[in-house]
């Protein structure tokens, strides 16, 4: 190769290379001056998903994915506790889709967001979970017509949530939540930050645990627990 094919070729891997760089830049978010373990209020893009207490004395925050077999496990043992100690706990879900392994973890999680749009947050994340064996491993096209009839299960404007799944805002909600988990040293699914700390998997490992985990924090907040969710159900 001659030497102008050598400038010529170099230019354009320079160019290449700088597309490259700009489209990774631009799909990142910056989060270097919020709190990974305080609950996001604003609408820049969107808040926080919250259930329960607004006092915020403790902040049980999960990362998780909507096709992640894991986090499908902790969801029937996460509910029962997190509606049990709701007086006392501040629960936030944020979304932190594993692409590479699940390809429509994403999709799932943009439907949630365009639900929650409509106020319907947590009952189509709940309606996600409960179904997950049936869409996981559904085409692009067939998902699209699952998830448009969980909406209308729901009661959600159906016509409103097709066209809010492709609003830019409900994109970057979930580039947040990920950027936001990372920086709080996530990298699996289901991951429980509890206060800001990482819960290790050994104190969420049984819902008995868990419970006890979380117990522990609403007493150290201050607060007093209620009685346990086992002598509650026996």
């Amino acid at each position: 190769m001659d030497r102008n094919r050598w400038i010529i070729f170099g230019l354009i891997c320079v160019v290449v290379f700088g597309v490259l760089l700009f489209n990774r830049k631009s799909d990142e978010v910056k989060v270097d001056s919020i709190d990974p373990g305080k609950v996001i209020t604003d609408n820049k893009p969107l808040p926080d998903h919250v259930f329960g207490s607004s006092s915020k004395k403790v902040v049980l925050i999960e990362y998780g994915d909507f096709q992640c077999p894991g986090c499908g496990n902790l969801f029937p043992k996460l509910k029962p506790l997190k509606e049990h100690y709701k007086d006392q706990l501040t629960f936030v879900f944020r979304d932190f889709p594993l692409s590479s392994i699940h390809p429509n973890a994403i999709a799932a999680a943009t439907a949630a967001e365009a639900a929650g749009l409509q106020g319907k947050w947590w009952e189509y994340h709940d309606k996600l979970y409960e179904n997950q064996e049936a869409w996981s491993s559904l085409s692009t096209d067939q998902r699209g017509n699952v998830f448009a009839a969980y909406a209308k299960e729901l009661g959600l404007d159906t016509a409103k949530f097709k066209k809010d799944i492709t609003s830019s805002k409900l994109a970057d909600k979930i580039k947040r939540d990920q950027a936001l988990g990372k920086k709080a040293g996530v990298t699996a699914t289901p991951t429980l930050v509890l206060n800001g700390k990482v819960l290790t998997q050994e104190e969420w490992s049984t819902p008995e645990k868990l419970e006890e985990t979380i117990r522990d924090a609403i007493k150290a907040s201050g607060q007093t627990a209620p009685e346990k969710l086992s002598q509650t159900t026996n």
